[in-house]
């Protein structure tokens, strides 16, 4: 596929074509800009949109029409040759919507693919730490579990940055603005350093009440390591917003390499400051928080100067007005209500957790970061969604029929990747828990919970197509009061669990509810006649 313009006199008529009036090459490069930036450049996606080609000219083949010129100057019949040609059928320019079954979802898994090494780093970086740490201490073991969640859930929060960065980029980006789009990152650079910083601060003066009104009274004796662990990896705040802006920037640009291999390389420094720092040097809890923090403060570095060498400058700094910070939250709100939600039961299981004894917490800590690690796989789906459905749902192919195809070839892949990551997830655990603790008590819990581990987490990636979609369809509203909904309820069933002394088992229970809860929300709305899939 080549794209060049045809010079048209201004006196040129553009003819009537099917009874159609093709208009002038502005409305066609505008309507080409509209085009998903991926199905431009991947073969065999490339949506029919014939209606908008008057600027878009196949390469010449022998069986085509040798009607096609590239003169400056073209008769009416000509340009009537000219859109013939464009307008024939071409098989290789296949939608994904028009692909059987069997190929859609092999070209999902395709697409998917390299963005799960996106997902699977931080957890990857907290599995780690928690396998690294269970081999020495089941105090500090403990300890991580409040400690992560200042670390890592917290950093969740943040993920409307992320949201909105790429959201911002690629809208400057489609009117090919490159000093908008240097101007759009400059600012939100501004917002995650001032986030960090605040961040930076809150932990070091809130840190140590932050924990002890977590963990409670009870767990007075894990407040040290954890507040060791939390104030070492509060230094990496401001460089861990930077680089998840500068990483959404090149999502945004449609790069998704540039910050994978800077998390594969942290990744690789982590596992090697564990292994120095806590193997051989002996410097436990705070050692794995050495190397997790450097290795974050390394992945930043690598992605500012990944969208640097785009030839956009990361080290400018732009202050937003109160009118492009109200466009932010705009944006951001739904997705912040959304995840904010999500994060809090999660930290709430941790919660009711603690107040059961330090084996029970060290247990939990294990299979948390064990559902973590591998809840993950089933984002790149959200993904996809989001990528492929806006165009099928409101887009100029729109065609419903053809969106809840996609739903269906998602829910298949989401249902077999839910039972392979319930199976792996739970036989690690069960069959190799000397992997992260040697402590036969500390075993004993975490095989308790290996039930509502596996249901828990096979539902997880249907759950992630279904909410991808919503989000595809503009349901922000909707998808943000369901959450909400599953966190109240969720709360509440806690509380009853924790009362009724039904332990740690109870508290996954709970989360299978919650798990379970959303896929049914998201289900009922897209399947009801009112849904974006059928209005």
């Amino acid at each position: 596929m080549q794209l060049r313009a045809l010079t048209l006199p201004a006196a040129t008529p553009i003819p009537n074509i099917g009874g159609l009036q093709l208009k002038r090459s502005s409305s066609a490069r505008s309507a080409i800009h509209r085009l998903s930036p991926l199905k431009l450049h991947r073969p065999g996606i490339l949506p029919a949109c014939a209606r908008f080609r008057a600027e878009i000219v196949l390469d010449h083949r022998p069986n085509e029409n040798s009607a096609i010129h590239s003169s400056a100057s073209l008769s009416g019949a000509d340009e009537q040759a000219e859109f013939e040609t464009v307008d024939a059928a071409d098989p290789k320019r296949d939608d994904l919507s028009d692909r059987s079954l069997l190929q859609q979802m092999k070209e999902i898994v395709t697409f998917s693919g390299p963005a799960t090494g996106l997902w699977i780093c931080a957890p990857l970086m907290s599995l780690i730490d928690t396998a690294v740490i269970g081999q020495g201490s089941s105090l500090e073991l403990a300890a991580l579990g409040p400690g992560t969640v200042l670390c890592d859930n917290m950093s969740y929060v943040f993920m409307f940055l992320s949201i909105a960065t790429s959201n911002i980029v690629a809208t400057a980006l489609a009117k090919k603005d490159n000093e908008e789009v240097q101007r759009q990152i400059s600012m939100l650079l501004c917002v995650g350093l001032g986030l960090g910083v605040s961040m930076l601060l809150f932990v070091k003066f809130f840190g140590t009440w932050a924990l002890t009104a977590f963990a409670g009274s009870k767990n007075a004796q894990i407040i040290p390591a954890a507040n060791k662990y939390v104030q070492i990896r509060g230094l990496a705040w401001p460089a861990i917003l930077i680089g998840l802006v500068a990483q959404s920037a090149s999502l945004g640009m449609k790069d998704s390499w540039g910050p994978l291999k800077a998390l594969a390389v942290a990744s690789a420094i982590n596992v090697a400051g564990h292994v120095v720092l806590c193997t051989f040097l002996g410097y436990g809890i705070a050692g794995a928080a050495w190397a997790t923090m450097a290795s974050q403060v390394i992945a930043s570095f690598m992605m500012v100067d990944a969208l640097n060498r785009k030839g956009y400058n990361a080290f400018s700094i732009t202050v937003p007005s109160p009118a492009e910070l109200l466009q932010i939250a705009k944006l951001a709100a739904p997705v912040f209500v959304t995840m904010m939600s999500k994060m809090s039961f999660y930290s709430l299981i941790i919660y009711f957790a603690t107040s059961t004894g330090t084996h029970t917490v060290a247990a939990h800590q294990v299979m948390i970061q064990m559902f973590s690690m591998c809840v993950v796989w089933g984002e790149p789906l959200s993904q996809t969604a989001q990528s492929f459905m806006p165009e099928l749902i409101s887009g100029a192919n729109k065609s419903l029929p053809k969106a809840r195809m996609l739903l269906k070839s998602l829910l298949i892949i989401g249902l077999i990747l839910g039972l392979t990551l319930g199976t792996v997830g739970t036989c690690v655990p069960r069959l190799f828990p000397n992997l992260f603790t040697s402590d036969p008590m500390v075993i004993q819990e975490m095989r308790k919970v290996l039930v509502p581990f596996f249901f828990a987490l096979a539902v997880t990636p249907c759950t992630h197509s279904l909410e991808g979609t919503l989000l595809a369809g503009r349901e922000l509203r909707f998808i943000s009061l369901s959450m909400f909904s599953c966190f109240s309820v969720g709360t509440l069933l806690l509380l009853l669990v924790g009362r009724g002394g039904f332990g740690l088992p109870g508290y996954w229970c709970s989360l299978v509810v919650f798990q379970w809860a959303r896929l049914f929300l998201s289900m009922g709305r897209l399947i009801s006649p009112e849904g974006v899939l059928f209005a």
